[in-house]
Parts: C-alpha cells; structure tokens; sequence
C-alpha cells in the first residue's frame, strides 16, 4: 500500500498515498510509527497515530470512502508537521459540539493536540495540516544525529536509498559503520576497546 519518498534528510519526509478507506487505517498508523522511531521521535507517536487517524477518518466521511488521498510528515529539529491531502476544496469547519452532537469532535481533538493546525488550498484539493511540539531530549537529539549519520554513511559505501525502519537494516547498517569506525581508530594508534568502553560507560550514565 504505502511508498515512501524521503528528501532532505537535515528536513526529514516521509509520504505515504493511499485510499480513504477504513481498512487503511491500521496501516497509516503503523507506517506513522515506523517513521517516528526511525527519527527518535517516539514521544509523538501516539498524538501523530490520532492525529492521522482523524484526518484520514474525515476524508472517508466527508469527502468520500476511496477517495485517492496522501500522508505527509514532516519533522523539523522541534516540531513534527502532519498533512492530509486530498481532492477536495471544501474546508473543515471549526464547530462547537454541544455534549449530545457526535460531529465536529474531530476538529476539537486536532485543536487539543497540536500547537497550531489548518488547511491550506492544494492544485487538486486541499492539505489539512497539525504541528506537534517536540521537546528538547538529549537522548532523542543522540538518536536523529545517528540516524542522519547513518543515511549519509549508506550513501558514502555506495548503497542504495532504504528506510532505516526495519530491523536486519538497522543491524547491518550499525555494525557496519561502527567496524569501519574500528578501523579508522586503530590505523590513527587508538585503542577501540577503551574507545568502547567509554562510550559504553557514558551510555550507561544518560540512559540510568
């Protein structure tokens, strides 16, 4: 169902195309969460998965079920932008649902999670867009450097653009850079178990 589409990777992208339709949900939602993590942002999955199950849920609703539609992620160094384009101009309207109504509860959620949310005219329809706000984390700033450092690294040993999402990639893109990161100690005369060792003792003292 979903392919990705990464620029930038200073200004990571990741856009997924679908169909509005019900059974698609479960795999936006994933495909949300893969990014997340491979970016070190899982504080946000949760809020995003929402997010994009609401905006996906309104284009089947209001716009029609099958309708061609699109995911866009967008992660800044401080903030997560999610988009819900589709082929339809009519905006969401902002509602005030007294506590009987069911409609317009949608809107209030994506206003309840994001710092700022709207919707912008596209050539074929409309993009309805949130902001998440991410918090500075060490842990998560270690982990975006890595996995910016791990893409480029891909490129560098002539390999092939690949989502840093599945686990025998991951595995085999860290060991191969942290071999080649042993041989470019040693041949400057430094001793890669005590390199290792330190890096284990400071890892050690972030994560306790």
């Amino acid at each position: 169902m979903h392919r990705y589409s990464v620029t930038d990777p200073q200004q990571r992208r990741c856009i997924v195309p679908f169909a509005a339709e019900p059974l698609q949900l479960a795999g936006l939602r994933q495909a949300v969460r893969a990014e997340l993590v491979a970016w070190g942002m899982q504080t946000l999955v949760e809020e995003a998965q929402l997010i994009t199950t609401e905006l996906a849920s309104n284009v089947i609703k209001h716009v029609g079920q099958g309708t061609p539609a699109t995911l866009v992620l967008d992660a800044g160094t401080d903030q997560l932008r999610v988009e819900l384009h589709d082929n339809s101009y009519k905006e969401p309207q902002s509602l005030h649902p007294t506590s009987e109504e069911e409609s317009g509860r949608g809107l209030q959620l994506l206003v309840g999670l994001s710092v700022a949310w709207g919707a912008t005219r596209t050539a074929v329809g409309k993009a309805v867009w949130c902001e998440l706000s991410l918090s500075p984390d060490k842990s998560r700033c270690r982990i975006q450097r890595a996995t910016t450092l791990l893409e480029t690294y891909g490129h560098a040993a002539g390999g092939t653009a690949v989502r840093l999402t599945h686990r025998p990639i991951l595995e085999e893109s860290a060991t191969s850079l942290i071999l080649d990161l042993l041989h470019w100690l040693t041949a400057h005369g430094l001793d890669p178990d005590d390199i290792l060792d330190r890096a284990q003792t400071h890892f050690e003292s972030e994560v306790s």
